[in-house]
């Protein structure tokens, strides 16, 4: 009954975003014929919508296996210093490739993703991680000191404005032909349900995982490339979104329980779920103006995010 809820929420909030906008847009003005209509219609409304879709669901599924990865609840690519390697490595194409293209500038950034996470992993292990909090509050400090470095450079070089807009989650400037590039977060999401099994194993713990004969570092490899590859693309292509990593996997958790492989399509509704309805609201506030979709997925996230916490923290009481 949940999963047929979500599903029908889903499919009116993208009627919804079809028709929201400063632009008026009306279905019956689209089946008859109206020229303009339409091609707001087609060139901007679908390309947004189907963006939305994907990077909701590809932010909350990285979430989702960083969090099996880890065996923490509130790892995510933007509490683990993905995201901000990723923007060191778009402020370094931009310096040292400042005419490349968009696939020159995802590999880098993608190359920055992986290996900043990889030294995240390797600091998990190092530092003490048993307090669900601390993990996570080292990830944004790690990811913090990465986002200064990018930072310093941006205003050394003088390009800090043009990083600013481009990475800032905004999805308003989407247009046909300018997103295309997100359809590479489908196949990441395939290869995240072929291994689901194996990553549920590995957040069981190492220990489990070499008994039961999987590989663990190779898998751990793997989804942390996985992880780099969906967070370079959607951060090329949208910018950065903050908390949706970590706030739907941890609902849907609740909800559904915690195999991977059953709650991995539910963890990709929620998320486009909710990044549609934030954008909705963004558009809708100040009209004709748009707030960018990262301010209110930042406020909505992170009062959901302090629910989550005091859930979490919250004594267990006694039947006695």
């Amino acid at each position: 009954m949940k999963k047929s809820l979500m599903v029908g929420l889903l499919l009116l909030l993208i009627f919804i975003s079809f028709f929201v906008g400063v632009n008026d847009l009306s279905l019956s003005r689209l089946l008859f014929d109206e020229g303009q209509q339409r091609l707001i219609f087609f060139s901007t409304r679908i390309p947004r919508t189907i963006s939305l879709l994907l990077a909701g669901a590809t932010m909350s599924i990285c979430g989702l296996v960083m969090q099996h990865l880890t065996q923490n609840k509130f790892v995510s690519p933007t509490t683990a210093g993905t995201m901000d390697s990723a923007r060191l490595g778009i402020v370094f194409v931009m310096l040292v490739l400042p005419t490349a293209s968009i696939f020159p500038r995802s590999l880098v950034a993608f190359l920055f993703a992986f290996l900043g996470t990889l030294v995240f992993l390797a600091l998990s292990r190092i530092l003490p991680g048993k307090n669900q909090v601390m993990l996570p509050l080292i990830g944004v400090m790690f990811g913090n000191i990465i986002g200064s470095v990018a930072t310093f450079f941006a205003y050394q070089y003088q390009v800090v404005q043009n990083m600013s807009a481009w990475l800032q989650g905004n999805f308003s400037t989407i247009t046909r032909g300018g997103y295309e590039l997100l359809y590479l977060t489908i196949p990441v999401f395939l290869c995240v349900y072929f291994f689901s099994y194996a990553f549920t194993i590995i957040g069981l713990g190492e220990d489990l995982a070499e008994n039961l004969g999987l590989n663990y570092s190779l898998y751990r490899l793997l989804g942390v490339f996985l992880v780099a590859v969906a967070s370079a693309v959607t951060l090329i292509m949208v910018g950065s979104i903050p908390f949706l990593g970590v706030i739907v996997p941890n609902v849907i958790s609740l909800m559904f329980g915690d195999n991977l492989r059953q709650t991995l399509p539910l963890t990709a509704l929620g998320g486009s779920i909710f990044l549609i309805a934030c954008d909705i609201i963004a558009r809708c506030v100040i009209p004709p103006y748009e707030i960018p979709v990262s301010v209110i997925t930042g406020i909505l996230g992170s009062l959901i995010f302090i629910y989550l916490l005091t859930k979490k923290n919250q004594p267990q009481r006694s039947n006695a």
